[in-house]
């Protein structure tokens, strides 16, 4: 496994980092593992040399941090692992909205963190996220409550996920007029059926020496090359993702991905490891999150790291590409 600094700060981490939206309880997505099911994939990410682990507050509703939390005091020791977590959507159910339970705001932004660290079971999160921009909480009031977070030393760092490049820059630079510490990390959808991000948010954060940890860097699945237009696949996240329906399955995704496997084929590997590959080749791409809920999920994405596309073959696989509406944002 290689390790690389997350951005220009000075925190190492595996080039790959595993997703923990896969491990909770599928009483919140029915094609969620439960507890018993998810430990061997976290078991095994470890074993690979994978340190990097990414959660959020509101994956099953706050279990998935439970289980990771769990897992990892079981597997390894605190200090060998970097662990991430996400704040912005309620916890709660959707049936019994609580004021204050989302957003960016102080409250529920200080509230979020103890949390998290409980269900966790640690003091403290190596890097603590926005998972979303709060269009109705200043970014001032954001900015300082995560700074506070951070000098109160319940997280090491600061990442923000998928927003406008827009927002980004203008949370940076405030970050920078106040002296309040800076996001070295940004979670954002970008995948080989998914590549909007290239227009302005890729070039903002080489240019700015922000991390790039792309999530669904396989497009929740589209990119295996078991989807199908009529009946969608035969996997259940393929029949139950609703999300991922609104965001693929385009005719140009279709393509995209019959290319993929064929350029596969050719080489002898899977069509993920090649959608990986293309990923990992990005300038500033620093570790792609991927999800496991096969066991050859974690060694197929491993042995992916070994896997060199030539420029003919980045070109073919990019040539179908058509420009997506934006999604992912909110």
């Amino acid at each position: 496994m290689d390790y690389v600094r997350l951005g220009k700060s000075g925190l190492k981490v595996s080039r790959l980092c595993l997703g923990a939206m896969t491990y909770g309880t599928p009483e919140w997505r029915a094609w969620v593992l439960d507890e018993a099911a998810s430990r061997p994939f976290i078991k095994r990410a470890l074993e690979h040399g994978i340190n990097f682990f990414d959660t959020a507050d509101m994956y099953s509703r706050g279990v998935s941090e439970h289980v990771l939390g769990r897992a990892l005091k079981d597997f390894t020791t605190r200090d060998q692992v970097v662990i991430a977590t996400k704040a912005f959507y309620p916890v709660t159910p959707p049936d019994k909205p609580v004021p204050n339970d989302r957003g960016l705001s102080r409250k529920h932004l200080l509230q979020a963190i103890d949390d998290s660290l409980r269900r966790l079971g640690t003091d403290y999160v190596d890097l603590y996220q926005i998972h979303r921009f709060d269009y109705a909480t200043p970014i001032e009031e954001t900015l300082e409550a995560l700074h506070d977070i951070v000098k109160s030393g319940k997280a090491r760092y600061l990442g923000a996920s998928s927003m406008y490049a827009w927002q980004f820059a203008k949370m940076l630079s405030t970050a920078d007029a106040h002296g309040w510490t800076r996001f070295v990390a940004m979670q954002n959808h970008y995948n080989l059926v998914y590549r909007e991000e290239e227009r302005e948010m890729l070039p903002l954060c080489r240019e700015e020496g922000i991390g790039v940890i792309p999530w669904s860097p396989l497009a929740r699945g589209f990119l295996a090359g078991n989807r199908r237009r009529t009946d969608r696949g035969e996997t259940v996240r393929a029949k139950t993702d609703e999300f991922a329906h609104q965001l693929y399955y385009a005719d140009s995704d279709f393509a995209i991905a019959d290319r993929a496997a064929a350029l596969a084929a050719r080489r002898g590997v899977k069509p993920t490891q090649v959608a990986l590959a293309w990923l990992l080749a990005k300038p500033g791409v620093t570790a792609p999150i991927i999800g496991a809920s096969k066991p050859p999920h974690l060694d197929e994405a491993v042995a992916a790291l070994d896997l060199r596309l030539d420029a003919d073959e980045i070109a073919s696989l990019e040539e179908l590409y058509e420009p997506h509406a934006i999604r992912g944002h909110q």
